[in-house]
């Protein structure tokens, strides 16, 4: 039945950045398709959604750190590893941003937002694909991207550039691992209604501007992601390689 195609059941899953906003909606959602997951935060404070995913009768287990950090990246695949068993879906979603005109950007802010928003996907995406590959079953790798992959936004040089590059890392990988089994893609959402994006909602005039161009006419929600994200994670998208996937209500196509 195509319903089975986008089941999850018996498969392990590790989804950064899922402790609140649209980690923590797609770590539910996997969960409600029938796998397990591991939760990741920087700081130790969502326990709250590994609770949401036992009580569907999944593993789960919340793990902190930085994943600027490179050891602690190697560490996280290796512990969803020994909890769950194998490394099925990675789901690159840890993220953080700056805002400030190019030439007060601090450097500091600059190398933190590049560590985090995309040195972390390719370190995190080479520990899963190396342990996927050695067993020889395939995975699933789906990487959050942005709308700024194709637009250059206003005051937010690094994670424009940082985003940009999460696109282009999505296609490569694909590239070379698609004959293994191994699908890599990514999702660009749009204006959605998140801790980084409280600064623009709360600005009347820019939160005006924004809606004013989404043809859905409203910001989009952590839920809006959901069936994207179990749908890349799935069989249904065996045949789905390099592809990023836009989430915007419409905001590109205006």
């Amino acid at each position: 039945m195509i319903i089975d195609a986008f089941r999850l059941t018996g498969k392990n899953a590790l989804v950064t950045g899922s402790s609140r906003g649209l980690g923590a909606a797609i770590a539910v959602g996997l969960a409600e398709a029938g796998a397990n997951v591991i939760c990741h935060g920087r700081s130790p404070d969502g326990q709250s959604v590994c609770e949401k995913i036992r009580e569907l009768g999944r593993k789960s287990l919340f793990l902190s750190g930085n994943v600027a950090d490179a050891q602690f990246c190697s560490d996280l695949i290796q512990k969803t590893i020994d909890e769950l068993g194998s490394i099925d879906i990675l789901i690159n979603n840890a993220g953080t941003i700056r805002r400030a005109p190019a030439v007060e950007f601090a450097q500091n802010d600059w190398d933190e937002i590049i560590a985090i928003n995309l040195t972390s996907v390719f370190r995190l995406s080479q520990a899963a694909g190396r342990a996927m590959i050695q067993r020889g079953n395939g995975g699933k790798i789906v990487n959050i991207a942005s709308l700024l992959s194709f637009q250059g936004g206003v005051f937010v040089p690094a994670y424009a550039a940082a985003k940009a590059g999460v696109a282009q890392l999505t296609k490569a990988l694909a590239n070379e691992w698609a004959a293994k089994g191994i699908n890599v893609n990514a999702i660009a959402p749009g204006y959605m209604v998140t801790d980084n994006t409280t600064a623009l909602r709360n600005d009347p005039q820019r939160s005006r501007q924004i809606l004013e161009r989404i043809p859905a006419g409203r910001w989009g929600e952590p839920c809006d992601l959901v069936g994207a994200a179990v749908y890349l994670s799935s069989p249904a998208s065996d045949y789905v390689h390099g592809h990023v996937l836009t989430i915007d209500g419409g905001w590109l196509g205006r």
